[in-house]
Formats: structure tokens, C-alpha cells, sequence
């Protein structure tokens, strides 16, 4: 079975910093608390897809590729 929470973690990582975004300010702008974006990343959270939809607005992408393995 895939590791979903790693590639949630590395894939909204890489987006936020992309976007040189802190967590804390990718938490307010998807009004999420900033220690849920850092277990998220930390993969000790498993997100809702409500939440994983709210983190890929902000980082302009969609929930599937956030959820999508990349090379």
C-alpha cells in the first residue's frame, strides 16, 4: 500500500514552499491551525480530504495531485 500521509506531506511541502509560504501563513490563508499543517507535513496527522481540498487552494493545486506520487 502506498505511504499517502508521506506523499501528502512532501507534496504540500513543496507546494508551500514554492509559494514561500510559511506554515503559519499557509494555516491562516486555509484557516487551519499551524500545528495541524506541521503534523500534516510531519506525517503524524491524517487529514481529512475537506482539509486536504483547503491546503490545495491556497497552494493554487488540486486535492488529487497533492494525494499524487511524483517522480
Amino acid at each position: 500500500m502506498e505511504n499517502v500521509r508521506g506523499i501528502l506531506a512532501r507534496n504540500v511541502r513543496l507546494g508551500r514552499q514554492k509559494l514561500q509560504l510559511s506554515q503559519e501563513e499557509l494555516a491562516a490563508q486555509a484557516n487551519i491551525d499551524r500545528t495541524y499543517i506541521s503534523g500534516i507535513e510531519r506525517e503524524t496527522r491524517n487529514p481529512t480530504i475537506t482539509i486536504v481540498a483547503k491546503i490545495a487552494v491556497v497552494l493554487e493545486t488540486t486535492t488529487a495531485t497533492l494525494l499524487t506520487s511524483h517522480p
